[in-house]
């Protein structure tokens, strides 16, 4: 593990000869997964300054606010996936819970540790190399003496380069699907110049497969893919970001789909999620009991595919 900086960040980095990986002390947000074949990272670098830069973009005054001006990449949802209620928001909660903005601590080969204050969880990660694989380990702990419920979700976000409007192809193994607010479910395949913020579709990850995957590729052949245990995170939501929020930091200049993988169909408040409790037969959060933990495994692979891998195995043997 080398202790570096990254876009004016503090982060740490782990490498083997075909890939590096980067993550940011603040946020623990998975920054990069570079390609060193094409010298590509798929993950998504906002195109705003980041704070506490001397030219610091306006992040403007909500609850997505603090989120914004440190994210990066795969960011980590919990405990909520989605923003807060307004007394929440008053109570200063933001948008997707305090694992995406709280300071991480590292040991070891990579294993980043933080504390949820206000949520009473602690959250371990553990990482490591294994050739073109990212493999990851996740325990979330419940410190209080209640059974709760929460939102746990990886909110995998890919830009350009990678990330081509029309072409950048797309695979999952989904059983259903529903767009949010009963639009119709957006497209999987193809990334395509009709994609805008007001896309977002949940995905039921195919309930006779043990394992869960999406798989994106680009026109220069470079590939990228997740893998999980269906039974950690039975839920995929794809989202895209087209050019069209106009307000600040986004002013109109971003490019980006979020593949995001959890125990929750949708963002949305803690209370919508309880109050939807299940969908297609499926529950949409995670009760974890008093004092109790949970542990999820999963691993992202990187490299050059002739096509867009069309299998979990597919993926593995990038």
């Amino acid at each position: 593990m080398l202790r570096t900086t990254f876009h004016n960040r503090p982060a740490v980095q782990l490498e083997n000869e075909l890939i590096r990986v980067t993550v940011l002390a603040d946020g623990g947000h998975i920054a990069e997964i570079l390609d060193k074949t094409t010298g590509v990272n798929p993950l998504w670098i906002p195109p705003w300054v980041s704070a506490g830069d001397e030219d610091s973009t306006d992040f403007g005054d909500n609850s997505e606010s603090r989120l914004l001006r440190g994210i990066m990449g795969h960011n980590l949802c919990l405990d909520l996936f989605g923003p807060p209620s307004d007394t929440e928001a008053a109570a200063g909660v933001v948008a997707h819970g305090e694992a995406g903005i709280v300071r991480y601590e590292f040991e070891g080969d990579l294993i980043c540790r933080c504390l949820l204050p206000s949520s009473r969880l602690a959250f371990e990660r553990a990482i490591r190399l294994e050739g073109r694989r990212v493999l990851i380990g996740e325990t979330v702990e419940n410190l209080s003496v209640f059974d709760r419920p929460i939102a746990w979700t990886q909110h995998v976000t890919l830009g350009p380069p990678f990330l081509e409007r029309g072409r950048t192809q797309f695979r999952a193994p989904v059983a259903r699907s529903q767009g949010i607010g009963d639009s119709e479910p957006q497209e999987l395949e193809t990334y395509t110049n009709a994609a805008s913020s007001a896309g977002y579709t949940a995905h039921l990850m195919d309930p006779e497969s043990e394992k869960a995957w999406f798989a994106a590729w680009s026109p220069s052949q470079l590939a990228i893919g997740y893998v999980w245990n269906r039974s950690d995170f039975p839920w995929m939501g794809v989202w895209d970001e087209n050019h069209s929020r106009t307000y600040p930091p986004w002013n109109g200049r971003t490019l980006t789909r979020g593949m995001e993988f959890g125990v929750s169909p949708f963002p949305e408040t803690r209370r919508q999620m309880i109050e939807r409790g299940s969908m297609f037969g499926t529950p949409c959060c995670l009760w974890l009991d008093a004092k109790g933990r949970r542990s999820a495994h999963y691993y992202a692979v990187v490299g050059l595919a002739e096509r867009v891998p069309a299998t979990s195995l597919e993926l593995a043997a990038l």
